[in-house]
């Protein structure tokens, strides 16, 4: 069982780097379409600022997961406290995910449940009901990165927690992930 936390959370962390580096190129695209269009044509379309707004969302929280994954994320702890033995860092990282956890669980509930209760009243529930002005397309489809985001990061804190600590690598190489 343990095997198998970390094997779906490296496959994970393959999908997710390659649609990271997808929504970069979507970005890069659109602002160019934007920059041309304007300095040369004078007339830029309205819509390459707004997919060009969303790929950053992507990108971004898929980039946190990423950098949760290979932990160069910002580590808490290891500023303020020097090298420990191996038995303190065990503590060391219950505090560190109990941090993870404090920010990441109320995300994913308040994601899908509102808060007086029920699923209508939840986060996505609500953007589902609004409309991009310029794209026509469901907010939720923006907002769905959020969740996704926070359930990815907590699949990767059970593969932390599923290795065996003597094979946990510190950093962990992102060619060996492919």
């Amino acid at each position: 069982m343990r095997q198998l936390i970390v094997q779906i959370s490296n496959a994970i962390h393959k999908y997710a780097r390659r649609a990271a580096v997808f929504t970069v190129g979507i970005m890069f695209v659109t602002v160019m379409i934007q920059i041309v269009a304007r300095y040369v044509f004078s007339s830029p379309p309205i819509w390459t600022e707004d997919i060009a707004r969303y790929a950053m969302v992507w990108t971004g929280l898929l980039g946190a997961t990423l950098s949760f994954k290979t932990q160069t994320d910002a580590v808490l702890m290891d500023s303020v406290f020097p090298k420990h033995p191996s038995y303190f860092a065990i503590v060391t990282n219950a505090i560190q995910s109990a941090a993870v956890l404090t920010f990441i669980l109320p995300v994913v509930y308040f994601c899908f449940i509102g808060l007086k209760g029920g699923f209508a009243r939840g986060f996505l529930a609500r953007q589902a009901g609004l409309t991009a002005d310029t794209l026509g397309i469901p907010m939720v489809w923006i907002s769905i990165s959020v969740p996704v985001a926070m359930i990815i990061i907590l699949i990767h804190l059970a593969a932390r927690w599923a290795e065996p600590a003597d094979e946990r690598p510190k950093e962990v190489d992102s060619a060996q992930l492919d």
